[in-house]
């Protein structure tokens, strides 16, 4: 196991200051994947008129407190694929801990699509985060991805409701130029994340919370804001 899984969540573990990964207008980077029952796929191979891309895991409250949102614009947009792209845990704990093999991370896949009934693909990234460190590495940021393999939208952080309204404006044929906000999430959202995750996650989460309020809450829509 590598530095890119750690044990114990930090802010230091995200640059919260900018956001890398595939800039809109540029190509997004293709890999080869396993979705969460072994199968094999290319992350771009697919048959809609767009991709929605969103990256999550099982221990990220951010991607949890979207995941109703998101499942509803995958069920109101068919004509659009839409894929989660299951990356690190963000804040492991004794339960679900930090991935040590591909197969605890494609089974940790297999439990968010049995337990939340998610309707999306879920693609499961290397053990390594190859992919998730193409994209910017942040544990919920959200891309919009045309047939071309074109970024469309990006969000470094998921707004479920901009995500929606981007994905309206590509489908008309306009450029997505709508700025989207960091949205805190949902305190009970948070509780049960941690507790499904174990001993530790908890700790570690409120431990780098006044950071995080910081850096993302407010610098970062202030930057979203003036950009």
């Amino acid at each position: 196991m590598t530095d890119y899984n750690y044990d114990a969540f930090s802010p230091d573990n995200y640059n919260l200051a900018s956001a890398d990964g595939p800039e809109v207008d540029e190509k997004a980077p293709d890999f080869e994947l396993e979705t969460h029952d072994g199968q094999k796929r290319r992350l771009l191979d697919f048959e809609g008129e767009c991709m929605v891309l969103e990256l999550g895991s099982m221990t990220c409250p951010l991607f949890l407190t979207r995941q109703d949102s998101m499942e509803k614009i995958a069920q109101d947009f068919p004509q659009v694929d839409h894929a989660i792209l299951y990356v690190r845990e963000a804040h492991p704990g004794a339960d679900i801990p930090a991935h040590k093999t591909l197969e605890e991370k494609r089974s940790c896949a297999s439990l968010l699509k049995s337990e939340f009934d998610d309707p999306r693909t879920i693609l499961v990234d290397g053990v390594e985060g190859a992919a998730h460190l193409a994209y910017g590495s942040m544990p919920n940021a959200v891309y919009i991805i045309d047939k071309e393999g074109v970024v469309r939208f990006k969000a470094p952080w998921n707004n479920a409701r901009t995500t929606r309204i981007a994905l309206e404006a590509i489908l008309a044929g306009k450029s997505a130029k709508m700025k989207s906000y960091f949205k805190p999430a949902k305190p009970w959202v948070v509780m049960s994340t941690a507790r499904r995750a174990g001993k530790g996650s908890g700790k570690d989460f409120v431990h780098g919370l006044p950071r995080l309020i910081w850096n993302v809450l407010i610098k970062n829509n202030i930057r979203t804001f003036f950009r």
